[in-house]
């Protein structure tokens, strides 16, 4: 039954990605974008921590958000890792479960994907990045919408909600402006979306990206951003998606990525192991596949962000 997977289009898929491993200069953020039956992209890898870095250090180096390193490493310290213990770097993800065209932010899972439109003889590609998202006091909304315009070295202009907080939290008044530079929260680019009051943008604190900090805001590595800032048109479309379970398909086998839900969806996912299996009963049908229960047991229990195959 899972004969489809193995067709030519995995075939060119696997060829694409050794080719991609075996290039001089491999990025861990770019993936050749696999065929429609396959979800599955990236390689879950270690390396051993040194004292002269921390956990957070080793995040930004290998394009990682601060949440997906520690739920990955949960007994290693962030601040003071221990001299060669062994640190996981979660570098494989399952592709969200929508159109796979423009820029997909999934919140629970608080990453990226962009999926470029290719030039003509090109190779698909998605390109992948961590970043911040919402609190749950300030969400960032869902849906669908665009980017309208785009800005290198913006200034910020704090909105009258934010002069609030300020003053209510005791903090030194807002000014009506900041101009560009190092103390600019919104860093040197910045892509408005078509909801009003909302950015895709750099950062000045690079440490909170892959964290619930912002006021729903999207907030990116700086190097990321400027990596992609003259790649992303204006009009290209933005989907903000909420998907904690995500599932998908490699190579004849069910994968499930599981991320813990975003606090203000936690009633809905009280029961996170029924939910799961609903998921799993309207992705594909139960009676078609052999489910590993330990195995899916135990990711639900981590809720850890690496994929894991959970079919026999």
């Amino acid at each position: 039954m899972f004969s489809h997977f193995y067709n030519m289009n995995m075939y060119k898929f696997l060829a694409c990605m050794l080719a991609v491993i075996s290039s001089s200069q491999p990025r861990a953020d770019i993936f050749t974008l696999p065929p429609p039956d396959v979800d599955v992209i990236g390689q879950v890898e270690t390396i051993t921590a040194s004292r002269d870095e921390t956990l957070l250090d080793i995040a930004r180096r290998y394009d990682l958000g601060q949440n997906e390193i520690l739920l990955a490493n949960p007994a290693v310290d962030r601040w003071l890792p221990e001299e060669n213990s062994v640190v996981v770097l979660p570098n494989r993800f399952i592709l969200p479960n929508v159109e796979r065209t423009g820029l997909v932010l999934n919140l629970p899972e608080m990453r990226m994907y962009y999926f470029p439109k290719p030039a003509p003889g090109e190779t698909p590609v998605v390109i992948t990045h961590p970043v911040s998202v919402g609190r749950m006091d300030w969400e960032t909304p869902l849906g669908k919408t665009t980017i309208v315009t785009k800005k290198k070295d913006p200034d910020w202009r704090p909105p009258q909600s934010l002069k609030d907080e300020a003053i209510a939290e005791g903090n030194e008044p807002l000014p009506d402006v900041v101009e560009a530079g190092p103390d600019n929260p919104l860093g040197r680019y910045a892509m408005r979306l078509g909801i009003p009051g909302y950015l895709i943008h750099s950062t000045n604190k690079p440490y909170g990206v892959g964290m619930r900090v912002t006021h729903g805001c999207l907030r990116m590595y700086p190097e990321d951003i400027e990596r992609l800032f003259a790649e992303i048109p204006v009009g290209t479309p933005v989907h903000l998606i909420n998907q904690p379970i995500k599932l998908g398909w490699l190579a004849g086998s069910l994968f499930v990525e599981l991320h813990p839900p975003m606090e203000e969806d936690t009633d809905n996912y009280a029961n996170y192991m029924q939910s799961v299996l609903d998921a799993i009963a309207e992705f594909t049908a139960p009676d078609e596949i052999n489910l590993s229960g330990r195995t899916l047991w135990q990711a639900i229990e981590h809720k850890d962000g690496i994929p894991v195959a959970v079919t026999r």
